[in-house]
């Protein structure tokens, strides 16, 4: 067997150096091209490497794994489409801002546009949603070379994952022969640097508001009493509890989207609000809430109704605090953008507030009460009347707030899925960590990027509808691979549910085949393909059971919980319209706060 000692060197020390900089998993779907890489990459003794065959299912799974680690997670595939097919995950990583680095192996330079096999156009393959793109020089064993490899590999992980995370994409040529010699690489990486160290140190500072910008913002707070804190998507432990002492110091409520963790863990949850989505569908409630500022953290929030509320009121003064230099306003109506560290923003911003002379500890505001109390009533409303004996797709987070253990992750697919969990996941204390792909706003990859994150956190849960279930089936196979443990509970409502819930559902002749779009599909048969249980439940007390023996047990498990597309249209507005009938009858009582 003839092997490639120039080639051995070079790849040998990227690899290398991508330990030292902490790349600890690589997800490889297998091809003949990327050899050089993927048995160096398996023979390191400091990285884990996961083989997923279907590079579609294999890009959302290093997403899944890198969002639930918070550190970069190295994809590797051969040239051609192998490569296109990681591009669904590629746009996500961007957009949800998760550190992943792809590495595509590619023909060499002689062998491109002249018609060779399995080569494909991949420079630039991923468009602008790469933070950086490297063409690779081709492998050479030469000390210049040695350290350009080496540069670039700590360059790459440091960028992927400097705010704001995202993707970064090296394409490496190769030329045959392909076998590295893993003999040697042992004496290479041994030539490195002594203890570990990282051929370059890259450092990360955070962006701290200056004092002065901090306390002119803090003085415009001060003279303002109708405030809103808007909390959206985010993934930062140490977020709420700074947010609610702001929250507290203003007398201003959280309007807290339930992937900001906010609605779960031991902070106070006096002020935050939960069912915002239900009652600001109230006309008559959304003309009584005129805000004067609004400070919002994280992504755009999940509901409608309070994107069409906050553009309702364009004249309100819009704060938003982003620590990686984004533009998250699709509201087009910011009036502040504030690149810092929001922990540190909250707490200095109360430190400032707290200390000024002219400051009187005030009672809860009428404003505050007012938000306080139509949440308190749309809270009981949404609780007794989205339990019924029937199955009800909303009434599965209700269950499962009462059903998973403290410190378990749920995983929420998008479409109605993620717009039930904004309904009826209510405030709890259970520190429950909520994700979801809502960068693209995809169905596709779902299962792979849950499976992903399996794989760092237990127990985990995984929520999601039966097209997006059905749009990834090839990724349970990471499932059988590794033995991983996730409980998946797949509304079958055959079809579309979400779209029932859009204008498109009056027209009924072409509806149901180009929106509605049942498949029949019975998922026990592929569940079981991949050493699954699967169980279709047929009651509450059915559902629950399994959910425990689920959490409890090791392995794939299937949850289908079968429901009927308009019936639970129907239900759903049913709950709305409780909510708005009985705010109507309120709302002097609120009005006259």
């Amino acid at each position: 067997m003839t092997t490639n000692e120039p080639m051995t060197a070079y790849v040998a020390a990227f690899v290398d150096e991508l330990a030292r900089a902490n790349v600890r998993n690589v997800v490889i779907s297998p091809g003949s091209r990327s050899t050089p890489l993927a048995m160096v990459l398996a023979e390191h003794p400091d990285i884990k490497i996961w083989l997923n065959i279907d590079e579609r299912s294999a890009g959302f799974f290093a997403l899944g794994m890198a969002k639930a680690k918070k550190e970069v997670v190295a994809l590797l595939c051969t040239s051609g489409t192998a490569a296109a097919n990681y591009f669904p995950a590629v746009v996500e990583a961007k957009l949800s801002r998760v550190p992943l680095l792809v590495l595509t192996a590619d023909r060499p330079h002689e062998l491109r546009d002249v018609g060779a096999p399995q080569a494909i156009d991949q420079i630039r393959l991923y468009g602008n949603y790469p933070k950086w793109f490297v063409e690779m020089a081709l492998p050479e064993d030469s000390c210049e070379m040695i350290k350009y490899v080496r540069t670039v590999a700590e360059r790459a992980v440091s960028t992927a994952i400097a705010g704001p995370s995202g993707p970064v994409h090296l394409n490496f040529p190769f030329r045959e022969p392909l076998i590295p010699n893993l003999s040697a690489c042992h004496s290479i990486w041994d030539k490195g640097r002594e203890n570990g160290e990282r051929y370059v140190n890259v450092s990360y500072s955070l962006k701290w508001m200056h004092d002065r910008e901090l306390y002119a913002v803090g003085s415009q707070l001060q003279k303002k009493k109708r405030g809103l804190i808007i909390c959206g998507p985010d993934d930062n432990p140490a977020l709420a509890k700074a947010v609610v002492r702001l929250a507290d110091e203003l007398n201003y409520p959280i309007l807290a989207d339930p992937l900001s963790q906010l609605r779960s863990g031991q902070h106070s949850k006096e002020l935050i609000i939960d069912g915002y989505d239900a009652f600001l569908r109230n006309e008559e409630v959304v003309n009584s809430l005129q805000p004067e500022v609004i400070i919002r953290f994280g992504a755009m929030p999940i509901s409608k109704s309070l994107l069409l509320y906050i553009k309702r009121y364009p004249k309100c003064q819009q704060i938003i605090i982003d620590e990686d230099n984004g533009w998250r306003d699709p509201t087009l109506m910011a009036s502040n953008m504030i690149y810092t560290e929001p922990v540190h923003f909250c707490n200095n911003l109360v430190n400032y507030l707290s200390s000024c002379s002219n400051r009187i500890q005030a009672q809860k505001t009428n404003w505050l009460k007012k938000w306080l109390m139509l949440n308190q009533i749309t809270r009981d409303i949404v609780l007794k009347n989205g339990r019924t004996d029937n199955l009800f797709e909303g009434q599965v987070f209700i269950e499962l707030t009462e059903l998973l253990p403290p410190n378990a992750t749920l995983y929420v697919g998008n479409s109605m899925p993620i717009r039930d969990l904004d309904t009826f996941f209510r405030n709890n204390d259970c520190s429950f960590r909520v994700l979801a792909n809502r960068g693209a706003n995809g169905i596709d990859g779902v299962v792979s990027s849950a499976l992903g994150a399996s794989t760092a956190v237990s127990p985990l849960v995984l929520v999601i509808g039966d097209l997006s279930f059905f749009h990834d089936l090839n990724g349970l196979l990471a499932a059988k691979l590794y033995g991983l443990n996730i409980t998946i509970i797949v509304f079958n409502n055959d079809g579309g549910g979400i779209f029932s819930f859009l204008p498109q559902a009056k027209n009924e002749k072409y509806f149901e085949d180009l929106f509605g779009t049942p498949t029949g599909l019975d998922f026990r048969h592929v569940v079981e393909m991949y050493c699954g249980r699967f169980i279709k439940v047929n009651s509450w007390e059915l559902f629950r059971n399994e959910v425990k023996n689920s959490i409890n047990s090791k392995g794939l498990t299937v949850i289908e919980v079968p429901t009927e597309r308009k019936s639970n249209m129907d239900m759903h507005r049913k709950i709305w319209q409780a909510v708005l009938d009985k705010l109507s009858l309120k709302m002097v009582e609120v009005n006259n706060l």
